[in-house]
């Protein structure tokens, strides 16, 4: 039997390998190879060194890598609205992504920022010094800026560095008798947020669907707040930007806590890599009062019970024409994400999905998916 043993240990190292292998093989196979390794965008809004160094007020302002969302509930509590408009117009980057900050002064303030980069968009696009490239990627961006300013649409959080970062609130979160946040998976940023082509493969499209399904009674934020994996290749494979994500995700959910109420805490819809990033996040029932997988890789987790018990789990089922069936559920060396959150062993609450079409088909309108969603967002 000792002799056997190294051979054992072998044969298990190279099943490992084996399967790791298999894992990434067919994560990439399902939608091509992607080389382009993302950077998560981690700590503070942009500008929050002017900001912990503004005295005009003459009070210290709480800084942004180290307050929670609670203290700086508190903070601007303690202003006058004419101090807190201030605030927002000094430094708009700021003031708009605070978690724990007065709702609408943070559309208000997102409102400014957006402005103001358009502006700087516009400027670029026509600067001889820059390549025609540079002049197109300039365009778009202002014309998403434009469409984010069009409409009184209420943007809660706005990042211009890197691919870009957003969150729009569809409904009134001071009335809205509950929340939903919807995370979305890969591919996704300032510029893929929202659009006509696919419009429920997009967290916008995800969030207005599923706020007209409840009769607009719930108020549903579509959160792009993490930098998310592109194509299908390593970075989707491992949980890098998940765990990054994660963080971002509990943030969130700590500040809608103290701005909306704790009474009914927001259910969580996850789609694809964004299931994965919920599972890290691993919210509590302060944060949450549900949470949702769809077209779901695996959660990071080995079961249900990795999750909060208190948080109750549904997972809907995989429709027919769902690439992401193709991916094998493991977590080896690494690469996968664990075990099929739809599986009856997983210890998830099951959710229909007829009339639902391929990976990004779970919201559209008329699916037995979006009913459920409806019913779990309504508290039913």
């Amino acid at each position: 039997m000792r002799q056997q043993r190294p051979q054992n240990r072998s044969t298990r190292l190279r099943r490992a390998l084996t399967a790791a292998a298999v894992a990434l093989a067919a994560v990439l196979g399902s939608g091509g190879w992607a080389a382009d390794t993302q950077h998560a965008l981690t700590g503070p809004p942009p500008g929050s060194t002017a900001w912990v160094a503004d005295t005009t007020l003459g009070i210290r302002l709480p800084d942004p890598a180290t307050a929670t969302p609670a203290e700086v509930a508190a903070f601007f509590a303690g202003l006058t609205p004419a101090r807190r408009d201030a605030l927002a117009v000094r430094h708009p980057l700021v003031v708009g992504n605070l978690d724990g900050a007065p709702v609408q002064l943070r559309y208000r303030a997102n409102a400014l920022a957006l402005t103001e980069e358009r502006g700087r968009e516009l400027a670029r696009a026509t600067d001889p010094a820059r390549t025609p490239q540079d002049h197109a990627a300039a365009r778009a961006r202002a014309e998403r800026y434009r469409t984010l300013l069009d409409g009184g649409r209420q943007i809660l959080a706005f990042d211009p560095r890197g691919r870009g970062q957003v969150a729009e609130v569809y409904g009134d979160l001071a009335t809205a008798r509950r929340t939903a946040v919807v995370v979305p998976g890969s591919d996704i940023d300032l510029l893929s947020f929202d659009r006509a082509t696919d419009p429920y493969g997009t967290p916008a499209g995800m969030a207005r669907a599923l706020h007209d399904a409840t009769g607009r009674r719930t108020a549903v934020i579509a959160w792009a707040g993490y930098t998310t994996p592109v194509g299908v290749g390593p970075d989707a494979a491992t949980e890098k930007l998940a765990h990054a994500g994660a963080k971002r995700l509990a943030r969130l959910l700590d500040g809608l806590a103290v701005t909306t109420g704790p009474d009914a805490p927001a259910t969580v819809f996850c789609h694809s890599y964004g299931s994965v990033v919920c599972g890290l996040a691993r919210p509590g029932p302060a944060q949450s009062s549900g949470v949702v997988v769809l077209g779901s890789p695996g959660m990071g987790v080995g079961s249900a019970a990795g999750l909060d018990p208190e948080v109750p789990l549904w997972a809907t089922a995989r429709n027919g024409s769902d690439w992401i069936g193709n991916v094998p559920f493991v977590s080896v060396l690494g690469l996968g994400h664990g075990a099929d959150p739809t599986g009856p062993a997983f210890g998830a609450r099951p959710l229909p999905a007829t009339g639902s079409h391929g990976h990004t088909g779970y919201f559209a309108p008329g699916t037995a998916s979006l009913a459920a969603f409806a019913d779990i967002a309504l508290g039913r």
